[in-house]
């Protein structure tokens, strides 16, 4: 297993944060357009940030963040677009 590069914690502005948001955003949009099913965005934009992460921070440190994801994803904190029930 490797061992942190560097603390788990963010070191980019919430305005960085929100221009890559809108970056991932954007190709989504346009990866829908040509026709990629959301479902392989998804495993895809996975894959690509966990891979990304654990460079950065290490495995151990990405997988104490990932147990904390359950309990987040059920207090809406990932949800963009809330549909009708």
């Amino acid at each position: 297993m490797r061992t942190a590069k560097r603390p788990l914690q963010s070191q980019a502005s919430e305005a960085q944060k929100q221009a890559a948001l809108r970056y991932i955003l954007d190709a989504w949009e346009e990866a829908l357009h040509d026709g990629i099913e959301p479902e392989m965005l998804a495993n895809a934009a996975l894959f690509a940030a966990l891979a990304d992460l654990i460079d950065l921070y290490g495995e151990d440190a990405v997988a104490k963040m990932t147990t904390g994801l359950s309990r987040r994803i059920h207090h809406g904190e990932f949800t963009l677009r809330r549909t009708a029930q």
